[in-house]
This record gives structure tokens, C-alpha cells and sequence, in this order.
């Protein structure tokens, strides 16, 4: 049986080719899609990504700045009725007084964070609601727990219709690993978000795993490259000696070995360790070379960055997001509304506002239950999210577009407040007040 690492030598042969023919690809090992056919396979994808995010400098750069542009300082929900929905002002401010509530019980801008992170690194965030005094509680389902019990025929944990694999009725949990303990959760008390796959998988795919390779060599690179450099700074003098007897030289070789650092080791190593700066003396006769001192470092940044752009590629972001090094790339002229960047993070808004959405609407549903709020009211609403820029501002121009739609009647003050950061009620008491 092929193993994948085979079928993926195979494939970069069948690349090569002049003519590749689609039938001798499929001879090769078929399609590499979906990238996990079991559950340890999605382990091992999972705990890799998890390795890059946790230890990999760059990538973990590229997954913070996805957090900093698509979360930012958090996004702004208001409320407003749906068309022909009679709604009063009260009721409107009680839906915001439960949606503040719901935001700081659940310390919702670090979760917004840490979904954004997890769903990067992981492929996918379970996220299991619970009723706790009539309020909505939100917490963490580990992606590991998600997993089918023994005999169970469920894909990874996730149990669908027999007729429809994009409807969920429930996932498997287990709650204990010592003592195999599994739950079966209804969809309705779960939200997954998934990304990187079709919406007929089970389960999601981290976003750095089409670049794993890209990044294990960025690394290998990066330590070698470190490692070669540390070497030539650290010898300061060769020093040779003339004529001398072969007996001083092996008593200068016993004196100069380095103290076994084993203590079960009985003899001495018969080579010397060189801190910064050592001064090194040979016995005579001795040629001495230095293979890296022909090797110059600062070739192989070349090669590094390389890397980092077909990483930037696939992440839709320029490469100083990666490396942090703008000599190639100008933010204003990056970040502007026709960007490839700028189009994937309002994309990314716009998904993560979406399921939140669904979360906040849940939460009305739960206050509803326990009579804050007059029943149904949730599907009268629409709950609308302001989420930070991305986009370079010219804070002038914007104002004056603001102006002009104001004037013209197609937005309301409260709108224009909130693009700007602003809550429009708190913004008026205070100008009262001055007053």
C-alpha cells in the first residue's frame, strides 16, 4: 500500500512531465482530495499546524495579523426592525441591553480573538451553547473531542442525515479519555465553523497546510543560515605553531579535549568547544580550513523570502505581514480597496459576522425564554455589525462622503457613528451634558 509521502513523490514526477496526462495521474494514487481520509489523519494535520502556530515565527505572524485585521478592537452590533415590523423604541433598547449583557458575560471580543486563531490553526472552532439563570453561555468544544465512538458510523464525530451530508443532527464528544466517555450533543446546542473545505466534509482544514512545506523549509533555512553565521563570528583567531616534537602535540591535545559532559563517559572528547570569540590553537603541521568562511549568508535571505511569497499567496496577504520587513511593499499602496488584501480580511469579516450573528440571535431567543424580552422578537430584527477598516483612511474624504450622504437622506447619524468608531446615544448624552 502507498503511503501518502509516496504518492506525493510520484505526483511531483508526474508535475515534471512536458504533457502530464490526466489518466496517468489518477494511476498515481488518485486525487489528494480530501486531504484526511481518518481521524489520525486529521490528528497529525491538526498538531502540525498547531506546532507552526505555537514555534514557527512566521507563521505565527501571518495568523496574528489575520486576527488583528478581521477582529481588530472588536466589532459593533446595533439592532434595527425588519421591513413592516412594528418595533418600539423600548423594545429596541432592550435587545441592546441584552446583546451588551450577552457580550460582556461571555467576554466576547477575546473570544471573537481566540475563534479567529482557532479556526486559522485548527481548520474549524465547536463552539457548545448552554443555558445557565436564562442567560446563554458560550464555551470551547476541543476539536480532539469531536470523535466517533467505537462501532459508531459517524464521519469524525459529526452525525448527519443519511440523505444530506450538509445536515447535521449531532457530534459525538468525548468527555473523558481514560474512561471512553461519550456524549452525544444535538446541532442546535453546537455552532462549528469550518473553512478551507466543502461544505460536505465533516470537518474543517487549518489554513496553513497548503504551505506546511513552504514553512518547514522557511525553518530549516532560517536555523541553518543562523547556524553558519554563529560559526564564522564565533572563531576570532586561528593560531599556528612551528616545529615540534609529535609528544607535545598529543599532550596538547589531551590537555586542550573537553571534560566529558556524560559522567558515565570515561574518556574525554578529543575536540574543543569555542565560545564567542575563542582563540585556536593547531598542532604544527596542521592545515586549517574553514568550509563556511567561502559561504556567504546573505544569499540564502534570498531563498527565505522566496518562501514567505508563495506563503503570502496563499494567504492573500503581502509578505511584510509574514516578515515584517516593508522594503518590498508600501502599506498605503497595499491596503487600498482594489487590494487582494483588503478583499480577503472583508471577506473574512463578513464570515465571522455572519456566525456571529447567529450566536447573538440564540442569545435574544434565550432572554425571551426567561421573559426579558417579548417572544418572537428575535426574528423581527436584523442584526447589523460594524467591523474596524481595513483599508488605508483618508479620515477627510470619508467625512465629506458622510456629509453628503447625510444631506441626501441615505444614511442615519447612527450609521455614520459607528463607521467612525463612535456610539451614537453615548456621543449625544455627552454632548448634553456639556451643554
Amino acid at each position: 500500500m502507498q503511503t501518502k509521502e509516496t504518492v506525493l513523490e510520484r505526483l511531483v514526477e508526474w508535475l515534471d512531465r512536458d504533457d502530464p496526462a490526466w489518466s496517468d495521474f489518477l494511476e498515481i494514487g488518485g486525487p489528494l482530495w480530501p486531504p484526511y481520509k481518518t481521524e489520525s489523519e486529521l490528528a497529525r494535520i491538526r498538531d502540525e499546524s498547531r506546532w507552526f502556530a505555537t514555534h514557527h515565527p512566521f507563521a505565527l505572524s501571518a495568523l496574528e495579523n489575520r486576527v488583528s485585521y478581521v477582529v481588530g478592537t472588536g466589532h459593533r452590533y446595533t439592532v434595527r426592525p425588519k421591513p413592516k415590523a412594528d418595533m418600539s423604541d423600548d423594545v429596541l433598547e432592550a435587545i441592546d441591553r441584552e446583546l451588551t449583557e450577552f457580550q460582556e458575560l461571555n467576554l466576547w471580543q477575546h473570544r471573537q480573538i481566540e475563534n479567529q486563531m482557532r479556526l486559522d490553526r485548527d481548520g474549524e472552532v465547536f463552539l457548545r451553547f448552554f443555558e445557565i439563570d436564562g442567560k446563554l453561555v458560550v464555551r470551547y468544544i476541543e476539536p480532539e473531542q469531536v470523535t466517533a465512538p467505537p462501532g459508531d458510523t459517524s464521519l469524525f464525530g459529526v452525525i448527519t442525515d443519511d440523505q444530506d451530508a450538509e445536515t447535521v443532527l449531532g457530534y459525538w464528544v468525548r468527555y473523558n479519555a481514560t474512561r471512553m466517555d461519550w456524549q452525544r450533543i444535538d446541532a442546535k446546542d453546537v455552532q462549528h465553523r469550518k473553512v478551507n473545505v466543502d461544505g460536505t466534509m465533516p470537518r474543517g482544514l487549518p489554513t496553513l497546510f497548503a504551505v506546511r512545506a513552504n514553512l518547514r523549509r522557511v525553518w530549516k533555512l532560517l536555523r541553518n543560515m543562523t547556524t553558519v553565521a554563529s560559526i564564522q563570528a564565533a572563531v576570532a583567531i586561528v593560531r599556528q605553531h612551528g616545529a615540534a616534537p609529535v609528544g607535545s602535540v598529543q599532550q596538547y591535545v589531551s590537555r586542550m579535549a573537553s571534560v566529558p559532559q556524560n559522567p558515565a563517559e570515561q574518556r574525554p572528547n578529543t575536540y574543543e568547544r569555542f565560545p564567542p570569540g575563542a582563540i585556536i590553537d593547531v598542532a604544527p603541521g596542521v592545515e586549517v580550513k574553514f568550509p563556511a568562511e567561502g559561504i556567504n549568508v546573505a544569499n540564502y535571505v534570498a531563498a527565505i523570502q522566496a518562501e514567505l511569497r508563495a506563503i503570502a499567496a496563499r494567504l492573500a496577504m503581502p509578505e511584510y505581514m509574514l516578515s515584517g520587513d516593508a522594503s518590498n511593499a508600501n502599506y498605503s499602496s497595499t491596503l487600498v480597496a482594489e487590494g487582494h488584501a483588503v478583499k480577503m480580511f472583508e471577506r473574512l469579516q463578513s464570515q465571522m459576522i455572519w456566525w456571529d450573528a447567529q450566536v447573538l440571535t440564540r442569545a435574544l431567543e434565550v432572554a425571551e425564554r426567561a421573559g426579558r424580552l417579548p417572544d418572537g422578537v428575535s426574528k423581527q430584527i436584523v442584526i447589523d455589525a460594524e467591523a474596524p477598516t481595513v483599508m488605508t483612511r483618508d479620515r477627510l474624504q470619508e467625512a465629506q462622503a458622510d456629509q453628503i450622504l447625510l444631506t441626501m437622506g441615505v444614511v442615519s447619524p447612527q450609521t455614520v457613528a459607528a463607521r467612525h468608531g463612535f456610539d451614537y446615544n453615548q456621543e449625544r448624552d455627552l454632548m448634553n451634558f456639556a451643554d
